[in-house]
């Protein structure tokens, strides 16, 4: 019933917000501008931009540097823009009653100052870790495509069937697996797969050239809006650049014979003032490496891209994106100690050296984005995916074949179609405004999917195979409404619809082929009190939810298809001295049934009910002109609801994580960095009779910059510790075992490991 009024409640308010006088939106002025690099011309992103001295006329430029204030009445106004790393430019301009003013702002470059920095987020309230990234953005080095995923506050991945495997995620007190709870994103593509052969919700990241991200935005819980599936935990939402600063060439050469080389090249000129803007870029990059592993892993992966966009009018803007993805490699998998203790194998070892497999990833998308009359901004995306996976892994050894052993091949042969459309328009009510979005998508996977006994990467049978249709149609609406000058209510309704279909390839009696549908309402409502520039308090709460495998729903009448998640939080983010940015949130998420669908059997686990409360901490530092300090501290604590204490343990799911480290940003072109990560031990399994080891490693960082190269090292385990990645409370049974035996198996982590890097700038 409270379930209900919330309902009611939120689309109540989400109608009064929609219904806004028209003669307002028709006879205020508009402001529209753009935002640039002052040496190169090159367009900034995310940089604020507001109106002195007028509460509430703020926003961000976008990825062409373009911004727009609406709502203003006739006058005389002081434009400034800043960003982090930029120096703050203002500029004075008319505008008349329903007319359109035009202003450029350009930036010069300056040294990072945190106590520039203001907390509130006029656009896009629900991005509350917002400041928090920004700063990240300048200082947290990424050296791999391993390093986007952990730099959204709290997350900490594994690693555990060799490096073209997507990692295991772990946030806010989620062993997420794959991607289950946790929703991915880079340019509007999607990451995480549906119904994937090994694991639901699966997000490999490894088709992203790190050097060329832009921006990460992050997303906490399930309360904003254009999130649908797997967004109970958050979302991380990235973007590519839309300019190189610079084109680049760098190679990278380290120990366990690695070696990896990129190229960067700008292949359109920074246009001339008045002209349209327009950026088009490619980027490649190779890497190789046999591991530290015993079994020389042989890893190998090509990653290509190349993006446009562009002003096609002065109303209509382009980008097109199209990248190619590729990857092989072998892995030794997961351990048991047992086999380590009574040396069997080393630490590096492998009991069944055969694993490994490839995977590859095509992506096209093309993003059309339109202002429209009375205020108003439509955004199209389409975009396609052709996806190709295989993996051959052995998780129990010898415990079902204990003559040949008890290896699987998973394959993941799909091609995935969407569309994303948005539609927002400011509104004045009054002397307030009233930014609204309304939603429209679909998404479609056309999967075929095989799970198959193996032995030594040779077929021997067909445990399950066939062809899955799965598709989502959503639709969302959202205001945003200044309530006072510090007071702001964001409210939500997102509808999804899914539809599951499974052909199973067998034409048995038996076979589990069917159909099954299944739709969510997911209402938002949040709350943000500005106290003053340097304090935003917010009040948030959501519904959201993870969709089951299609296999499991089509064959299962009784199968929960979208647990339901509710969350709530309470936080602010805030500078209580100039130069410290602290964000916090203490919160809580329950899900109606924590599915995790297991792949290497074919099964989808139920774990029941479970409640999760934690505390989440970040802040930033500058303690000099040039040092700087960062720390990441999340605390969590997770419970089985529908079990008796002392077998309610969730398995595997964090208590503790922290990340952070100082970095030293020299005038010079000298930069360094020491950081440290550490996850606590934590259950393995329900009862807590089985603990994963917990660790803390510190990396180093040190690189000098000048006008036309760059030169620089890294070092990961500087103090060469033993640590696992991922860890299993399995079943195994070791050749010539007479029985099985339960333990802990794990991956080993990377021991002490320096790689020498060098770059040029063109």
């Amino acid at each position: 019933m409270r379930l209900f009024y919330w309902i009611t409640a939120t689309g109540t308010v989400l109608a009064a917000l929609a219904c806004g006088p028209e003669a307002h939106a028709q006879s205020n002025a508009v402001l529209r501008g753009t935002v640039a690099d002052s040496a190169s011309g090159r367009p900034l992103s995310g940089v604020n931009v507001r109106v002195l001295d007028r509460v509430g006329a703020a926003t961000v430029a976008d990825e062409l540097g373009r911004f727009r204030l609406t709502g203003l009445p006739a006058g005389t106004y002081v434009v400034q823009a800043a960003g982090l790393g930029y120096g703050a430019r203002q500029q004075t301009v008319t505008v008349a009653a329903g007319q359109t003013a035009a202003v450029a702002l350009r930036l010069p470059t300056t040294s990072l100052a945190l106590s520039e920095v203001t907390v509130s987020q006029p656009r896009d309230p629900n991005q509350s870790l917002a400041v928090i990234s920004n700063i990240d953005k300048l200082l947290r080095p990424v050296n791999s495509a391993q390093d986007l995923l952990p730099l959204v506050p709290g997350l900490v991945i594994a690693q555990h069937a060799g490096g073209g495997k997507a990692e295991q995620i772990f946030v806010r007190g989620f062993d997420a697996d794959h991607g289950t709870d946790f929703n991915v994103s880079i340019d509007g593509l999607p990451v995480n797969m549906v119904s994937h052969a090994h694991g639901q919700g699966y997000a490999d990241f490894h088709f992203v050239i790190p050097e060329t991200v832009d921006q990460l935005r992050v997303y906490k819980g399930p309360y904003t809006a254009r999130f649908g599936d797997f967004a109970t935990a958050g979302a991380g939402e990235f973007t590519t650049k839309t300019r190189l600063d610079r084109s680049q060439v760098k190679f990278e050469v380290g120990q366990f014979d690695t070696y990896r080389a990129v190229a960067l090249v700008n292949l359109l000129p920074v246009r001339a003032a008045g002209q349209r803007p327009a950026a088009a870029y490619v980027a490649g990059e190779y890497y190789f490496t046999n591991s530290y592993f015993d079994a020389k892993q042989d890893f190998r992966r090509f990653n290509g891209l190349a993006k446009y966009t562009g002003q096609l009018s002065d109303r209509t803007s382009l980008m097109v994106l199209g990248s190619q993805f590729g990857s092989e490699w072998d892995a030794s998998g997961q351990i048991p100690e047992r086999g380590v203790e009574n040396g069997t194998i080393s630490r590096f070892g492998s009991i069944d050296p055969s694993e490994g497999g490839s995977t590859s990833r095509t992506n096209a998308t093309a993003v059309l984005t339109t202002d429209l009359p009375h205020n108003a901004v439509l955004r199209q995306q389409v975009y396609y995916t052709r996806y190709d996976f295989n993996l051959y892994s052995n998780f129990t050894f010898f415990l079902n074949n204990p003559l040949s052993g008890d290896e699987i091949r998973q394959t993941d042969a799909r091609n995935l179609y969407g569309y994303t459309g948005t539609y927002s328009r400011d509104f004045q009510l009054g002397s307030r405004t009233l930014r609204t979005v309304a939603g429209l998508g679909t998404r479609l996977d056309d999967t075929h999917i095989a799970l198959r006994n193996a032995v030594r990467r040779t077929v021997i049978d067909t445990i399950r195979s066939g062809r899955v249709y799965e598709q989502n149609v959503n639709g969302y609406l959202e205001g945003t409404l200044g309530l006072t000058d510090r007071l702001t209510l964001n409210a939500a309704l997102r509808a999804d619809y899914f539809r599951f279909a499974f052909h199973e390839d067998r034409a048995a009696a038996d076979s589990a082929s069917g159909k099954a549908g299944k739709g969510r309402i997911s209402p938002k409502l949040n709350l943000y009190y500005d106290v003053n520039p340097a304090v935003q308090l917010f009040v948030r709460s959501g519904l959201g939810f993870h969709s089951n495998d299609a296999r499991a729903v089509v064959t299962n009448a009784t199968a929960n298809v979208l647990p339901r998640a509710i969350g709530y939080e309470v936080g602010g983010t805030f500078k209580p001295v100039p130069a410290l940015v602290v964000n916090a949130a203490l919160w809580a998420l329950h899900l109606q049934d924590e599915l995790v669908y297991v792949g290497d059997e074919g099964v989808v686990e139920s774990a029941g009910r479970t409640r999760r409360l934690g505390l989440d901490l970040s802040a930033r530092y500058q303690l000099t002109r040039l040092l700087f300090a960062d720390v990441d501290l999340n605390l969590s604590r997770g419970r089985l609801v529908d079990e008796p204490d002392g077998a309610n343990r969730i398995p595997l799911a964090p208590s503790l994580t922290s990340i952070g480290g100082l970095t030293l940003r020299a005038p010079g072109g000298l930069g360094a960095s020491l950081r440290y990560r550490h996850i606590d031990s934590r259950a393995a399994n329900e009862d807590n009779s089985v603990r994963a080891r917990g660790y803390f490693l510190l990396d180093a960082i040190v690189s000098y910059t000048k006008s036309r190269f760059q030169v620089g090292a890294t070092v990961e385990n500087l103090l060469n510790v033993e640590w696992n990645q991922a860890q299993f409370d399995t079943t195994t049974r070791l050749r010539n075992e007479a029985a099985p035996v339960s333990e802990l198996h794990f991956t080993p982590g990377t021991p002490f490991y320096a790689k020498l890097n060098a770059s040029l700038f063109f």
